[in-house]
């Protein structure tokens, strides 16, 4: 299956192909020393007018780390808005379904379960990896209409490899999200753009950059899919501060001392963890946090929820497993000293 020339239009929704996009008139114009008598805001106040509706600085300088066009990127209220965004557009509520692995992100399935579409998984192995000849099996109902990719993969840990067999071989929109990738070392599908018109890459500033409270997600694909994005999108998503804060704080030095700082407590943490009694394994993983198994897993979350550490408790849905993300030094400590007192 040869996907470089698909017709997105043919997935698109056809009411939303016939939306108009709110227009900010200030936002798309260049003005010396304005008055703004325009949009109803008060003249009094530190952030007293909205913010710029196509978040332009923003845009020009993720433009420039990533090798990319303004125009082939859309800044979100997160990656989730992102992912609520690409449902609504391409997935006809009660109609069309989405396609992604588990275990894997969960808001995925939210998103598509409130635009009442159908959910279909696609269930990994015993190593959290892609079975491929299960994909194709599930990529043939002509109702699929986006596959959720994560790599490397929440709550697993573990990258996906071929990314591009999946593009090759599905009619429809590949959403790979990388909200984890700058823990992988591997190279992010960005470069992939060009060539594969069907793929959207999420990226967020929660993770490596360290902004999870400023609340902003990327999404990088072609021109018209960005276009698409910002039709449907709220006009003022991303709000003054959050804009602010991320430009602020964009540096890519800043980036690499944080990741590697991280790399190094992660590297430490799983020494400490393995062969821990209460603990039967740790699964390898390429992002800030560890799957781990424990052997009384009701008992250990318990003493740690006692001792105030918050883990993210993974069973049923994954048997006898917590999800523990990298903190710290003086975290990560806290943590192996309880668990060492933990005797099953």
């Amino acid at each position: 299956m040869n996907n470089t020339t698909i017709n997105i239009k043919s997935l698109v929704r056809e009411n939303i192909l016939k939306l108009q996009p709110y227009i900010s008139f200030r936002d798309h114009n260049q003005f010396n020393a304005p008055v703004f008598l325009d949009a109803n805001e008060s003249p009094f106040g530190e952030c007293n007018r909205y913010p710029d509706s196509t978040q332009k600085k923003l845009k020009n300088r993720l433009a420039e780390l990533k090798n990319l066009s303004p125009s082939q990127i859309a800044i979100g209220n997160g990656s989730d808005e992102l992912i609520d965004l690409i449902i609504k557009i391409f997935c006809e509520p009660k109609k069309d379904s989405i396609l992604m692995m588990n275990p894997s992100f969960a808001m995925y399935g939210f998103y598509a379960a409130i635009n009442e579409n159908r959910v279909v998984q696609l269930q990994l192995d015993e190593n959290f990896e892609i079975v491929k000849d299960e994909f194709l099996n599930k990529v043939k109902e002509e109702s699929i209409k986006v596959f959720f990719l994560c790599s490397p993969n929440n709550p697993t840990g573990n990258s996906i490899d071929d990314i591009e067999f999946y593009l090759q071989n599905f009619n429809g929109i590949v959403v790979l999200d990388e909200a984890y990738i700058e823990f992988s070392g591997r190279k992010s599908s960005l470069e992939l753009l060009d060539q594969y018109p069907n793929l959207i890459v999420l990226q967020t500033f929660s993770k490596a950059w360290g902004n999870a409270g400023a609340r902003v997600g990327m999404a990088y694909a072609s021109e018209e899919i960005i276009r698409l994005v910002n039709t449907v999108k709220a006009p003022y998503n991303v709000n003054v501060l959050s804009q602010e804060l991320i430009l602020k704080t964009l540096d890519e030095n800043r980036l690499n001392e944080n990741v590697k700082t991280i790399l190094a407590e992660r590297a430490w943490l799983q020494q400490e963890l393995e062969g821990m009694e209460c603990i039967t394994r740790v699964f390898p993983t390429d992002a800030n946090f560890f799957l781990i198994k424990m052997k009384e897993v009701g008992k250990v979350y318990g003493k740690m929820l006692e001792n105030e550490i918050l883990t993210s408790r993974r069973d049923p849905a994954i048997p006898g497993c917590i999800r523990i993300n990298v903190g710290s030094r003086q975290d990560n400590e806290k943590l192996i000293n309880l668990l060492k007192t933990i005797l099953l």
